[in-house]
């Protein structure tokens, strides 16, 4: 049985210091992870781990990246997996990856409206200045996730009652 840790949202954002300066005071807490472009607050009350990284926004697209549900483990991830195909859902897996400045194992999913949803269990915040995505003098690496560009959305099929195809889930923290 899965159980929830947090519910995850992520939004793209036009100014990630505005942005914030907003959720700081609207939590009443500091965020969790600042880097170049990104940030994330890890709230107890209301279980939230809210993400935000700073980009082209697309006008009338809104500022939704996508949603999530944090769990546990590895085994749960897996085990949502089996629970989705096993009801036809077609899912994207992503072991072992490095995504908003943090190690995780997760799945991907798109609803019939085109919202992507992962659930994940993280492997390592990576708080470390010295992590996959920065240089060891601290200087933000070229790896493409989480920084100032937004990728367009990539969806995936509701594919219940046809032939499964799978495509790779939304780019890193898009």
């Amino acid at each position: 049985m899965n159980t929830i840790a947090k519910t995850h949202i992520s939004l793209n954002v036009h100014d990630i210091d505005r942005a914030v300066a907003f959720y700081e005071a609207f939590f009443g807490v500091s965020a969790h992870k600042r880097r170049p472009g990104y940030a994330n607050f890890d709230i107890e009350n209301p279980p939230l781990k809210l993400a935000m990284q700073q980009g082209q926004v697309t006008a009338g697209a809104g500022t939704l990246s996508h949603l999530g549900i944090v769990v546990h483990s590895t085994e749960e991830v897996a085990a949502t997996k089996d629970r989705l195909e096993s009801t036809g859902v077609v899912v994207f897996r992503e072991g072992d990856t490095v995504c908003c400045f943090a190690r995780q194992d997760k799945v991907w999913v798109t609803d019939p409206d085109g919202n992507s949803w992962e659930v994940y269990a993280l492997l390592d915040e990576m708080n470390e200045t010295e992590d996959d995505h920065f240089d060891t003098h601290g200087r933000e690496a070229e790896t493409g996730c989480c920084g100032g560009t937004v990728a367009a959305p990539v969806t995936l099929s509701l594919n219940i009652g046809r032939e499964k195809t799978a495509s790779p889930g939304p780019s890193c923290c898009e």
